[in-house]
């Protein structure tokens, strides 16, 4: 596939963002081994490269995709003053500000959603050959997202369900083959699961629930 004028071949970004969750994977196994705490900034940088694969799925995915940008945004800004994830739970916890609109832990948790909400749609393509991607992607929704967007909000995303691309379309848009897709969606599967992990694990030890 070309980009622009220049007439390179483009990147896939699947690629890109694999590489840099599988990186994260390994990062949040050593912390695990007691190691210290995820740097934000190196958190931000990896969920930075996500954004392209809510712009891929076209007007359905619109609000989740202007959501996540400005959460990460949100955050990178955070990294200035704020090394780990875990210091920015800190922080609110000390401003009781946790579950406050606008706040590092809320919008943490946007982020992490908008991954799993990626991952869960990797999950329902690899496993059928379908080739609308309604069902997939209405289902990955109602699961990830749904519960903690309002009506109004759901109303919207449904409606769009009916513009998302075709499976081929898609393909197309990441510059990847059905074969070469599978791989790298099961790869990113994989990575992304123990970093969704690692953020549940930090708002639980600092007795914040899951549930928002």
């Amino acid at each position: 596939m070309i980009n622009g004028d220049d007439q390179q071949p483009m990147t896939p970004p699947l690629s890109g963002i694999v590489d840099a969750f599988e990186d994260l994977a390994r990062l949040v196994e050593s912390k695990k081994a007691g190691e210290g705490d995820l740097m934000l900034a190196t958190f931000c940088e990896a969920c930075s490269l996500v954004s392209v694969l809510f712009s891929c799925l076209g007007l359905a995915f619109k609000f989740a995709e202007l959501e996540y940008v400005a959460k990460v945004q949100d955050l990178l800004e955070a990294s200035k003053s704020h090394q780990t994830l875990l210091h920015i739970l800190d922080y609110d916890i000390m401003n009781d500000t946790v579950k406050t609109q606008g706040s590092h832990t809320r919008n943490l948790r946007r982020v992490r959603q908008g991954i799993d909400l990626i991952r869960t749609i990797f999950e329902n393509f690899v496993s059928s050959d379908d080739n609308s991607l309604k069902e997939s992607a209405t289902t990955a929704y109602a699961k990830v997202c749904a519960p903690y967007h309002t009506w109004a909000v759901r109303t919207a995303v449904y409606a769009g369900m009916y513009t998302l691309p075709t499976r081929e379309q898609l393909l197309q848009k990441l510059n990847e083959t059905d074969k070469t897709a599978d791989k790298m969606m099961r790869r990113y599967i994989r990575a992304s699961a123990p970093v969704i992990e690692y953020i549940d694990s930090l708002y639980v030890s600092r007795k914040i629930s899951l549930d928002w």
